[in-house]
């Protein structure tokens, strides 16, 4: 009997529906989901000509909105800088995180939040103008460096610094306007953060981009991806499950433009994903079209990263380790099963 009820439990809790964490209920409920945003980093989340937030974690947003209300449009953005991106999430005024954050452990226990997924994987770099001549990090020694406070840039300058044995001067400023206006002025031999965003800038918000150059060097490595608030496990499945299957879309080829047709393919795969076989949906509390919506309405990992970031995009960013991991990268999604 004991051993009869034991094989039983599996079947029994992939039976049961996920109950509705307190997140899901209200973004259900006001209809739109309030997702805190970098201010304007090209590439992950700026506003276009339309004061359309465009870019990786822009996309992301709209994924969550798709999965949990249908409609990718059910998004409104929230805007933060470095001081008040985790006040915004602690206090309720966003529902998830999805700006630049590099995840570490302090953030994860004592600011009081979880990790959902990595969505781009980083390490900090350092842009200088060509006419300064450098041409390796080490030569910073004794130049003055832009960085922004409150960020994990700022502690691993200190750190990459005194490992080095070398001596900057840290320039803090507020904003990543403000640190772009001081390089560029000349307040500051460098600027350093994470080199996807220095491609970002280099291209967006530098003047004659040909004249500066990102340094080869990489001083840490930087986890970038969502964050939620401690104590509703069930919204931290949801907005992790949503990008495991944007992840999961690319490697078995499904796009936004075959995703219809690929529900009629016979792979068991394709079938839990696309919600062809029940229950997937339900575990998460979701309707079992969850991922189909996300994948129509927004697309797989790889054309998100495309278009923003990649080949598409004025960036042109090697995927390198935010490539999949059948193609040499580090993404890989974990079985929907």
């Amino acid at each position: 009997m004991f051993r009869t009820l034991l094989a039983a439990l599996p079947l029994l809790a992939a039976a049961l529906p996920a109950l509705a964490g307190p997140t899901l209920e209200a973004v259900k409920a006001r209809g739109q989901l309030v997702c805190g945003v970098n201010s304007g980093v090209a590439g992950f989340s700026a506003p276009d000509s339309r004061g359309e937030f465009q870019g990786l974690d822009a996309d992301f947003c709209r994924a969550i909105a798709a999965a949990t209300l249908g409609d990718a449009g059910k998004v409104r953005f929230v805007p933060t800088t470095y001081q008040t991106r985790f006040v915004a999430l602690q206090s309720g005024e966003v529902d998830v995180l999805a700006r630049n954050v590099t995840q570490t452990l302090l953030r994860d226990t004592s600011l009081g939040f979880n990790m959902a997924g990595v969505n781009f994987y980083d390490g900090q770099g350092f842009m200088v103008s060509r006419a300064s001549g450098i041409a390796a990090a080490k030569q910073l020694d004794g130049a003055t460096v832009c960085v922004l406070p409150g960020s994990t840039s700022e502690l691993n300058l200190g750190d990459w610094a005194r490992r080095e044995k070398i001596r900057v001067q840290p320039v803090v400023l507020g904003s990543m306007d403000e640190m772009t206006t001081a390089y560029q002025s000349g307040r500051c031999d460098a600027m350093t953060t994470d080199a996807s965003q220095l491609a970002a800038l280099r291209v967006s918000a530098i003047r004659a981009p040909e004249e500066h150059l990102i340094l080869p060097e990489r001083i840490s490595k930087e986890p970038l991806g969502p964050m939620v608030r401690h104590g509703d496990e069930e919204w931290r499945d949801i907005v992790f499950w949503t990008f495991s299957a944007m992840v999961e879309a690319e490697e078995l080829g499904i796009t936004r433009t075959n995703v219809a047709e690929m529900k009629s393919s016979q792979d068991p795969n394709i079938q839990r994903l696309l919600g062809v076989t029940p229950g997937f949906g339900k575990a998460l509390g979701l309707p079992e079209d969850w991922a189909f919506q996300v994948i129509r309405q927004v697309g797989n990992y790889g054309e998100s990263f495309s278009r923003n970031l990649g080949a598409e995009s004025p960036i042109r960013l090697d995927r390198g380790m935010n490539n999949l991991w059948t193609r040499g990268g580090l993404m890989y999604a974990l079985p929907l099963r």
